[in-house]
């Protein structure tokens, strides 16, 4: 098992519509996350920022995250998500953080 962590930035105009979208997502995106082996996956929002974590417990991440970039379900959700956030027009969504700490 592999945590992720990463950070990215809304638009200030957007952050309560991407708070929106997540309120109520898709069935069918939950159930394409779990295929993609994406365990215990949470964002925060503070402000404009975003942290997400989630943890992958597959054994072929580059084949999963494939799987679920040309996944059509996925492709629909980008539709509504990835305008909001900021720099969108430069294609450039999320940081990755290096975790520095983790205790169980």
């Amino acid at each position: 098992m592999k945590r992720y962590i990463m950070h990215s930035d809304l638009k200030p105009e957007k952050v309560q519509d991407y708070i929106d979208l997540h309120a109520n997502p898709w069935p069918e995106l939950i159930e394409l996350i779990g295929k993609c082996n994406i365990h215990n996956y949470s964002i925060s929002i503070m402000g404009t920022q975003l942290y997400t974590y989630y943890e992958y417990i597959g054994d072929d991440y580059e084949k999963d995250m494939e799987m679920m970039d040309q996944s059509p379900v996925m492709q629909e959700w980008w539709k509504y998500s990835k305008p909001c956030f900021l720099k969108h027009e430069e294609g450039h969504y999320y940081d990755d953080l290096k975790e520095i700490f983790y205790c169980l």
